[in-house]
């Protein structure tokens, strides 16, 4: 379908990509792959960066990495010969020479470079001391009637796909572009919003961004700060923002369990304790069961730093639920983490003649099978296990409750099956749970569909834990250290591997290895090994071992990171910390200051340290305090790590950044909450636009 035989009431999110001159099948077929299928998609396919096509540079103004213009004369043309063979050419304006290097060459372009010619030569620039050079440089020749090759707007640069070049993506683009001029799309941000943060029409917007002017300023460009492409972003932000949200008020028009109770169990765990909750659990708590108490779904985020009680709150939680009448299943991501929740529940409620059953694949058949029919029967009220949970020919009696540990480590898909466990026309409470503070910014956007619990008060008694950071030369008096808090002082230590970019084979060794080192090293004290491809049960025994102080010394890798209690560890020995992100620093770091005695972390880094990796370990050595070491991982990692698998057929954003754009943020949320209670037909429209068919995962 030829342009010029369109309709003139064009729909530009419906229109195919194969109207444009020069989209066939297969071109479209490649489109696909960049999820691109109308023009409107196209249009929306933003350029990573620019180049600067629009000017002549002289050489001694560039920088290094930039891509620029520059007219210049050959002065030396040779082929050297190395570990490969190349083309060099030495060239110069009147301002400083430059460096031309070809690796793929062949005689007419030697021949071209003849001492005194001249060409208009475009590339990326290295510089070396006071050197310039191009690798590959496009050349234009330059003679009496040649002109600078000039352009009016900035060149953009797509991301693209094999097969599909930036000139294919030009040529497509300028159709967009005209079409649009001929056919906008509708303004669907609302005016107040657009006037609060003077954003621009998002059809000129568009335009722009595909074709800015030469005096556009590329530093706001590649950073994103234009007026045009924070119109997308807010506008991008809103439909995400309000995505959420509607799941959110989804949830309150599906029935779940009302599990309203007198009490009686709770109190009878809270007797038992040692210790009397913090205000915080107790406030925690309370909101919670309040959820409970409803008709419609909880779905809660309980989140505090490591030690701060979640497990108390979740076992209040689940006794809510078993008082009235429903079974509680408690997910865990590993069978190490999952194991120890079954041995602090079971401690708790068989106390008081509760039973509970653990499943996960290192059950026998016959064990399975038992664990199968308690489930089924109604007998078994608390299951504790991983994803086994949700699997085919799990049936449960009566569940109410899911508590998710760790929840970030689970991907929509499961927490989806595990919901399918509920009973028939029902939906389940859920309770998420996350040692891992999340930062305000992540809490208001990726987490709106979500109540959020903050746990933020730690127990009294404990002790922060002291780090330090030594060079991994100073290993042979860390090892000195470790012999003292053995012997002297009769405390265990935890010595860490963390090879997290290499196979969990090579983890596995350097453990080992470790291991060998301080049995050697220490003949006197007694040293574990715990890794991931050991057995679940040889796991166990490692870990039953060392918290019943029958080892001094743990060696293990980050399968350590979460859900392991050991009071009597004081140590903490971290290798190769510049590998890790500060919450995975920080989860590690609080598997020591569990107890009342002073407790110390020693991250052992490998010279050089990046910039990165000395401000992530600054951070580790001036605060204990999770909250801000999130807020610090967010802006110095960004938010992709943090999120784990949430992401996970949810909502993507193309456009925005939660770190760059926080300050968008909290407008924006006011104005997604506002559009639902004014405009609920212009909410879905936006959510349309950007997210299409991504919604189908909203009802998780």
């Amino acid at each position: 379908m030829a342009i010029s035989k369109l309709a003139a009431d064009i729909n530009l999110e419906k229109l195919p990509c194969t109207s444009l001159k020069g989209v066939g099948p297969k071109v479209a077929e490649k489109l696909e792959k960049l999820h691109i299928q109308s023009v409107l998609d196209l249009l929306f396919h933003l350029p990573l960066r620019y180049e600067d096509r629009t000017r002549v540079r002289t050489i001694a103004s560039l920088k290094d990495g930039e891509r620029a213009l520059i007219k210049v004369t050959v002065e030396l043309a040779q082929v050297k010969f190395g570990k490969r063979r190349s083309l060099v050419c030495r060239a110069s304006d009147e301002s400083a020479s430059i460096d031309f290097r070809f690796f793929y060459f062949n005689k007419g372009q030697q021949q071209r470079l003849q001492r005194g010619a001249e060409f208009y030569a475009f590339g990326e620039v290295r510089r070396y001391g006071f050197q310039f050079s191009m690798v590959h440089p496009e050349l234009t020749a330059i003679n009496s009637t040649t002109s600078a090759p000039l352009l009016e707007s900035l060149t953009p640069i797509y991301p693209a796909t094999e097969g599909l070049h930036q000139a294919s993506f030009r040529h497509m683009m300028r159709q967009a572009v005209a079409l649009l001029k001929k056919h906008p799309i509708d303004n669907l941000l609302p005016q107040s919003l657009l006037q609060s943060l003077k954003l621009p029409d998002v059809n000129a917007s568009l335009a722009w961004i595909h074709s800015p002017p030469k005096d556009a300023d590329l530093v706001q460009l590649q950073s994103n700060q234009t007026p045009a492409v924070r119109r997308l972003i807010s506008e991008e932000l809103l439909a995400q923002q309000l995505s959420l949200l509607l799941q959110r008020n989804q949830q309150k028009d599906y029935s779940a369990p009302v599990l309203k109770n007198s009490g009686k169990l709770q109190d009878q765990l809270l007797q038992q304790l040692p210790f009397k909750p913090t205000k915080a659990q107790q406030r925690v708590t309370q909101e919670i069961i309040s959820d409970l108490e409803q008709p419609h779904p909880m779905l809660r985020l309980l989140q505090g730093d490591v030690g701060a009680g979640k497990t108390l709150v979740a076992a209040l939680a689940a006794l809510q639920a078993i008082e009235a009448g429903y079974q509680v299943a408690i997910m865990a991501p590993t069978e190490l983490l999952a194991n120890q929740h079954y041995q602090s529940f079971g401690q708790w409620f068989e106390a008081m003649n509760i039973p509970c059953v653990f499943l996960a694949s290192k059950l026998t058949a016959s064990q399975r099978k038992s664990a199968l029919e308690s489930i089924a029967s109604g007998e078994a009220k608390l299951i504790v296990g991983t994803h086994a949970l949700f699997q085919k020919g799990v049936e449960y009696h009566k569940l109410g409750l899911a508590i998710i540990d760790e929840q970030h480590r689970f991907g929509v898909n499961q927490r989806l099956m595990l919901k399918q466990k509920a009973p028939d026309g029902m939906q389940l409470h859920q309770l998420m749970m996350t040692a891992t503070p999340i930062p305000r910014t992540l809490a208001m956007t990726v987490y709106a569909d979500m109540d959020v619990s903050i746990i933020d008060e730690l127990p009294p008694g404990r002790t922060p834990v002291q780090t330090v950071a030594l060079s991994d030369q100073k290993r042979d008096q860390v090892i000195q250290r470790i012999e003292t808090a053995c012997r002297d002082e009769n405390r265990q230590v935890y010595w860490v591997c963390t090879l997290i970019d290499e196979s969990e084979e090579i983890q596995c060794q350097a453990a080992e290895s470790a291991a060998n080192l301080l049995t050697e090293q220490l003949p006197n004290c007694r040293v574990g090994l715990l890794h991931g491809r050991l057995k679940p049960e040889q796991k166990q025994l490692v870990m039953d071992k060392f918290k019943q102080g029958d080892l001094d010394i743990l060696v293990a890798t980050t399968v350590i990171e979460v859900g392991v209690d050991v009071p009597n560890a004081s140590l903490m020995v971290i290798e190769n910390p510049e590998r890790l992100g500060l919450s995975q620093l920080h989860q590690l770091r609080g598997r020591v200051g569990r107890g009342s005695v002073e407790s110390h972390c020693v991250l052992l880094y490998q010279h050089p340290l990046s910039d990165n990796a000395k401000a992530r370990i600054q951070v580790m050595r001036e605060t204990n305090d999770g909250f801000v070491i999130a807020e610090e991982d967010l802006r110095l990692r960004g938010p992709g790590e943090m999120l784990g698998t949430r992401q996970t057929g949810e909502v993507s954003l193309r456009f925005a950044n939660l770190v760059r754009d926080a300050e968008l943020i909290p407008a924006i949320q006011q104005q997604a909450h506002d559009l639902i209670a004014e405009n609920s037909q212009l909410a879905h429209k936006i959510c349309q636009r950007w997210l299409g068919s991504r919604q189908e995962f909203a009802d998780v």
